[in-house]
């Protein structure tokens, strides 16, 4: 049986490259731009390391085997993906911008007034191996006119934009592409991860009241404020699941591999919930017999490696001095989500609400990829249909054009 054809433009591929998997989404567009999972597929990451490529070969092995099971369900041939970018070695800052208007257009506000005030946001100065990854508007400020979300075609003096700067690592973003492109795929545009789980799995009025959100992959912690319905901070935490893994294998005396499948079916983040009974078999090292312990030990000791991380998320959120304008509270996602009870020691550590974010509803395979571990590919898939709808596109080869999308970013916000 052959591939199916279909519109190149009706399909969108989202390729998520995580510390410990890597999933491909392939999805259909239809006229309303509504989504249909049409394909995943799922492959062990071996060569990153907190989110960075330290095996070039390795991850490009793990994207083919995740392209091409993705591709085995649904009959689709595969040749440009929407990519996922974190790390450790991404960094955020806020700044802004002020322009005067022209006199010639009766003082009206074009895009081109918009490009040249963002311009002059991001015209700072950074070190010569990074480079800007994504320029978001905040507001805009026309005369004294506060809160301003398009102020294209308004009647102003002197225009003001208050911008979130995310910048990364030059060689971290060739890495990425270079992977990709080994595998025999194009790459259509590069995002930030934990943006795109931030559409994957935000409602817009928890945006506009203010929220925090948390995605905790494998490797690292990305946390994103947005406040007024704009993203305000964002930072990453070098750590992640991994953290709760190694420790359960050191304490308990098991493979890392089997450690991880101890967290994910027994392991609870609340040592106090699990009751004195419980049982459960923990496999040995090295061809030992397994033994039988009390679940509570496992979460004895899961629940001190979580509440560290947390609190670093904690320390970080109260340093960016947006915790009090995030009423709508924290909402968590990322495979680390999935532990249990996360959500109720969240709230003892944050002391606001807390929910699991689960990904948004589409068409298709959705029971294929509806676990928060899904959020960050589903996100692209998402972010991708709005961008495709740009031309974004990444050439082979070309570095200078890996971030092209940031000339044109006003795009997405302005049409």
């Amino acid at each position: 049986m052959g591939v199916k054809l279909l519109p190149k433009e009706d399909i969108i591929v989202g390729l998520d490259i995580g510390t410990s998997k890597i999933a491909a989404i392939i999805a259909e567009v239809d006229e309303n731009n509504q989504i249909e999972v049409l394909g995943v597929g799922l492959s062990p990451s071996k060569g990153l390391r907190k989110g960075m490529i330290v095996n070039l070969e390795t991850t490009t092995s793990a994207i083919k085997r995740a392209v091409e099971n993705a591709e085995m369900v649904s009959g689709l041939d595969v040749k440009s993906v929407f990519a996922g970018i974190a790390g450790e070695h991404i960094r955020a800052f806020n700044n802004n911008g002020i322009i005067i208007i022209p006199n010639k257009r009766n003082r009206q506000i074009s895009r081109d007034d918009v490009r040249r005030v963002i311009d002059q946001a991001k015209d700072i100065e950074i070190p010569s191996d990074r480079k800007i990854l994504d320029a978001i508007p905040r507001e805009f400020i026309v005369d004294n006119q506060e809160a301003v979300d398009d102020p294209v075609g308004m009647f102003g003096t002197r225009l003001e934009a208050f911008v979130h700067i995310i910048t990364g690592s030059i060689s971290a973003v060739q890495n990425i592409i270079k992977a990709i492109e080994n595998a025999g795929l194009h790459v259509n545009d590069i995002m930030l991860q934990p943006l795109a789980s931030s559409e994957a799995v935000l409602y817009p009025d928890e945006k506009e009241m203010g929220v925090i959100l948390i995605d905790i992959g494998a490797g690292t912690t990305d946390v994103v404020i947005y406040v007024e319905g704009s993203i305000w901070y964002t930072a990453v935490i070098p750590i992640g699941g991994d953290f709760v893994t190694n420790d359960i294998a050191i304490g308990l005396h098991t493979p890392i591999s089997k450690a991880e499948e101890l967290k994910k079916t027994f392991g609870c983040a609340l040592t106090d919930i699990v009751g004195p009974n419980e049982l459960i078999e923990v496999p040995g090292v090295g061809g030992r017999n397994p033994k039988t312990i009390p679940r509570r030990i496992l979460a004895s000791v899961i629940e001190p490696r979580v509440t560290e991380l947390l609190n670093f998320v904690n320390q970080e959120v109260k340093s960016s001095r947006y915790k009090n304008l995030t009423p709508a509270g924290v909402v968590m996602t990322g495979g680390g989500a999935m532990l249990d009870s996360i959500d109720e020691l969240a709230e003892r550590i944050f002391n606001t609400q807390v929910r699991i974010g689960y990904p948004r509803e589409v068409k298709g395979l959705f029971d294929r990829v509806k676990d928060p571990s899904f959020s960050t590919c589903i996100g692209l898939v998402l972010e991708g249909v709005d961008r495709k709808e740009f031309g974004y596109s990444i050439n082979s080869g070309q570095v200078s054009l890996i971030l092209k999308k940031m000339k044109n970013w006003f795009t997405d916000y302005f049409g």
